[in-house]
C-alpha cells in the first residue's frame, strides 16, 4: 500500500541545521527523505531480525545441503 494511502502521524525530530539548509537550497523534500531513510532503516532492521529468528534453521540447512548436495540437482540449471 502507498505511504500516502496510510494515516499519516505528524512527528517532530530534530536534524543538523547546515543539512537542512543544505536540502532546501536544493530543493529536497526533507519529509519525503526522512521518510524514504526511516523505511530502509526499519526493512534492514526487520530482515537483521528475520535473519536472527531463523539462523538456526538456515545453518541446518546449510548443513543439510552441504552432506547430502541440493534436492533434485537434474532439474537446476547449469551455468558457466
Amino acid at each position: 500500500m502507498a505511504a500516502s494511502a496510510l494515516s499519516r502521524r505528524r512527528t517532530n525530530i530534530t536534524l543538523p541545521a547546515d543539512l537542512v539548509a543544505q536540502a532546501q537550497e536544493l530543493g529536497v523534500n526533507v519529509s519525503q527523505a526522512c521518510e524514504k531513510g526511516l523505511a530502509e532503516t526499519v526493512r534492514a532492521a526487520r530482515e537483521a531480525q528475520w535473519l536472527a529468528e531463523n539462523a538456526e534453521a538456515i545453518a541446518a540447512y546449510n548443513a543439510y545441503v552441504d552432506e547430502h548436495g541440493l534436492t533434485f540437482p537434474e532439474f537446476r540449471p547449469i551455468f558457466d
